[in-house]
């Protein structure tokens, strides 16, 4: 089996420092690979990476993340991927992949952001104003920058393929926020290309008052791991070699928000 440790959504600060890092230290004997689910930081600031850098760095297994919009919110986006790539060998990934070997079987995660949009029958379109038109094709690149990166891991024969975002791929995972909010949360776009790629798993946080479990139109399993949902310091899935997977694990007591 694979083993999959996520959480998203930690929010790490100044007064954060060492609250994850105690739950962290017997992961490698429960996980293959910890995916961080963006919003690492509070306002996407230098200081609040190297926190971020300090509390994942070392802990014994390979660590892969996409960023959230807190943490493009400082406009710092190119220094704060350096110094969790450059600090902690944290992989950042936006619109592409990675694959491990785990236990025999070559695991590939895709990543990227994501953005905002909505799901079918209350979306946005591309139609009327340039700046309603801007917001719309960006919600369409970052689904298209997805595609492309799931695409590579099937040409470099990827066994397992998982999608990492940000934003949410599906509505199933945002019972629970406002729905006024839904299009700010998610875009179907996301979900439509996940199922294209025949993915295994999708994880994504963003949705602090949503609920774990969800489900793509395609039959992918959907989880939200920010950890407000998940109320640990991270959540484990299995899978097998297949990508099919077996009963979720229990979330891992620690940290939470």
């Amino acid at each position: 089996m694979i083993r999959i440790a996520a959480v998203g959504d930690v929010h790490l600060g100044e007064e954060a420092r060492g609250r994850l890092r105690p739950a962290l230290e017997h992961l490698p004997g429960r996980a293959d690979v910890l995916l961080l689910a963006g919003d690492l930081t509070r306002h996407g600031t230098p200081a609040e990476a190297r926190i971020v850098a300090e509390e994942f760095a070392d802990v014994g297994v390979p660590v892969i993340a996409v960023l959230g919009n807190h943490d493009y919110h400082h406009d710092a986006v190119d220094e704060v991927t350096a110094i969790l790539d450059g600090e902690a060998g944290i992989r950042v990934l936006e619109g592409d992949g990675v694959v491990l070997a785990v236990n025999g079987t070559r695991l590939g995660v895709a990543g990227v952001k994501g953005f905002a949009g909505g799901f079918e029958g209350r979306c946005a379109s591309a139609f009327g104003e340039r700046e309603m038109k801007a917001f719309v094709e960006h919600t369409v690149d970052t689904a298209d920058a997805l595609r492309s990166a799931l695409r590579t891991l099937k040409e470099l024969d990827a066994d397992v393929r998982v999608a990492l975002t940000h934003y949410s791929p599906v509505p199933d995972t945002l019972h629970g926020e406002p729905p006024e909010i839904h299009p700010f949360l998610g875009a179907y776009q996301l979900g439509e290309v996940i199922d294209e790629a025949e993915a295994a798993l999708a994880v994504h946080g963003h949705a602090h008052l949503g609920c774990e479990h969800g489900v793509t139109p395609g039959g992918v399993r959907v989880r939200n791991v920010a950890q407000p949902v998940i109320r640990s310091a991270y959540a484990l899935y299995c899978l097998d070699e297949t990508g099919e997977g077996g009963e979720d694990q229990a979330a891992t007591p620690g940290a939470h928000r």
